[in-house]
């Protein structure tokens, strides 16, 4: 046993002995660490100054907005006369084309108006010889009382004369004076009804005739233009909504009957703050996403802005000018249209979010010299 404890130590002995280092412990590296720690300090500071800048820059050249939707022409469709309806021709979202049949009314009312009015223009077109004949009346009746008309007058001028010598009394002389005011009466009256009955023929005064023509013409064409009005034709292409018409309803003139919304020219609506419309133009490009396609971006630009802030011409004002005053930002709606190649498929809707921005006329540069105060 002893031995062998006794080896180990020789040879530990010996190693020192010979001289050999043993390996010493390492230095402490505090200082090497703190460098390295500080110079990643300052790359991060570095890469997020450069971040904030970018960030910034773009904040000022690149108006956004989360206050935007798609919209529209919205086309109402209405009846224009009053009938019961025969034939209902789409569904609810149906793609339809302009001048697509959309609801039937029941032409059979209207079709025998017209039938009347063609009748009546017909007979005021032709002279008929009961007119004629109703003149030749009118002319004896007017004679006749001219003859009646002389005849009271010869009689007032005889009784004149016997009154003169005291022959007839005076009530007689004035039934002779009352006879010829009835008859001089029932000659004006009987010459107007010649005028009548020549200006209903249009014989005298100036299209007397021809105005009774035109008068039955326009009211065959207003029966005819009812009759087409039973056909409800599409205004526009679109997709059909709101269809609220069904076979058998009874509908009145006016009455909303669906809507065509058309989607081949749609456009975004932006309410922008005032404060974004400094360096903003039309013809500006825009850049927008919609809610329903994330991943996607549509493209379009600026059209217009609205001459008015929105609470401006909304149905309530605010009436600043009473009571106590709050400044409120105001939004201003800027008009943007879509680029047609940019949504062939017609994926947009009305009534979508978006969230558009504007590559306003501005450069890194022009951001960074609004900043230097000098």
């Amino acid at each position: 046993m002893a031995t062998e404890e006794s080896a180990p130590q020789e040879h530990i002995k010996s190693d020192t002995d010979t001289g050999t280092p043993l390996p010493k412990d390492p230095k402490p590296r505090g200082n090497g660490g703190r460098k390295r720690a500080g110079i990643i300090l300052l790359v991060i500071i570095i890469v997020g100054l450069v971040i904030g800048v970018r960030w910034f820059i773009r904040s000022q050249t690149h108006i956004s907005t989360d206050n935007a939707f798609v919209e529209a022409h919205v086309h109402a469709v209405s009846a224009r006369v009053p009938g019961s309806v025969v034939a209902v021709y789409v569904e609810d979202n149906q793609a339809v084309r302009k001048g697509e049949l959309l609801v039937e009314l029941d032409p059979t009312d209207y079709g025998v108006k017209v039938k009347e009015a063609a009748a009546a223009l017909d007979m005021a077109r032709n002279e008929t010889s009961s007119d004629y004949a109703a003149i030749e009346v009118a002319r004896a009746a007017a004679t006749n009382a001219r003859a009646r008309l002389e005849q009271a007058e010869t009689d007032l001028k005889r009784g004149d004369a016997l009154y003169a010598k005291e022959v007839i009394p005076k009530e007689q002389l004035d039934r002779l004076r009352t006879a010829r005011l009835v008859a001089a009466a029932q000659l004006t009256e009987a010459e107007e009804r010649v005028h009548k009955a020549r200006a209903e023929l249009g014989l005298s005064g100036n299209g007397g005739r021809e105005a009774r023509v035109a008068q039955r013409e326009a009211i065959l064409k207003e029966t005819v233009n009812n009759l087409s009005y039973t056909k409800i034709y599409a205004p526009a292409e679109g997709y059909v909504t709101r269809k609220s018409v069904e076979v058998g309803n009874t509908v009145q003139a006016g009455q909303p009957l669906l809507a065509v919304v058309t989607l081949d020219d749609i456009w975004v609506t932006a309410n922008y703050k005032e404060s974004q419309l400094t360096h903003m133009r039309p013809g500006q490009k825009v850049e927008f996403t919609v809610d329903s396609y994330p991943g996607r971006t549509f493209s379009g630009h600026v059209d217009s802005i609205m001459a008015g802030t929105g609470a401006a011409f909304s149905l309530l004002p605010p009436e600043n000018a009473t009571g106590n005053y709050v400044k409120v930002v105001q939004r201003i709606p800027v008009k943007i249209t879509i680029d047609r190649n940019s949504d062939p498929q017609h994926l947009l809707r009305v009534g979508m979010s978006v969230v558009p921005t504007v590559s306003v006329d501005r450069k890194a540069g022009d951001v960074l010299r609004g900043l230097w105060p000098f």
